[in-house]
């Protein structure tokens, strides 16, 4: 089994997927860390300061210098200059969709890779949601989906439905920008299209 070619510092299943999409082998490092917003801080610089944050966190877990580089991204849903994290409850959630219902919301997602140096990159997509009745706001609850994703919604799932356009990368509002990703990932010699 050959040994892998990054270490990915994220729980997130759709980062996962993704990596997975691109043929990268990866392993997994959990990491912990404080992410709240620094007064005045601009949501671009926030969601490229936690990605670095959490890349250097895996990079200080797994030690050594001859490891693999480490990956690490971070994604923001942003109206305005608000940031919409994870819904508490319903009401919540609800109160999200009527936010970004019949308008456009910009999606955020900073990447960062720690090996020998430390490099980053940002993705910034536009995503405009049609009308969300009620009814469907209580139905995309139910389904579960909603809990634990930035804005309340998964692009990549029901969500869809909500999605009149998208402008930028899809993958980017998933939670990690292929392209960024790729272009970081080939400064460190690491080539998605090698078998």
């Amino acid at each position: 089994m050959e040994p892998p070619s990054l270490i990915l510092a994220s729980r997130s299943p759709r980062r996962r997927a993704l990596l997975e999409q691109i043929g990268v082998r990866f392993e997994i490092v959990d990491i912990d860390l404080d992410e709240t917003r620094r007064p005045g801080e601009a949501p671009e610089d926030y969601v490229l300061r936690l990605a670095l944050d959490k890349a250097r966190a895996g990079r200080a877990r797994v030690g050594s210098s001859l490891r693999p580089p480490v990956l690490a991204a971070d994604t923001a849903v942003v109206v305005g200059d608000r940031i919409l994290g994870k819904p508490r409850d319903r009401a919540d959630a609800a109160a999200m969709l009527r936010l970004l219902a019949e308008r456009t919301h910009r999606v955020l997602s900073g990447v960062a890779l720690v090996g020998a140096d430390e490099e980053r990159a940002l993705s910034v997509s536009e995503v405009r949601f049609r009308a969300v009745s009620a009814r469907e706001t209580d139905a995309y609850w139910e389904s579960g989906e909603p809990r634990d994703k930035a804005g309340g919604y998964a692009i990549q799932g029901l969500g869809a439905l909500f999605v009149a356009e998208l402008r930028g990368s899809y993958s980017g509002v998933m939670g990690l920008p292929l392209f960024e990703t790729a272009r970081l990932l080939a400064a460190v010699g690491i080539d998605c299209l090698s078998p």
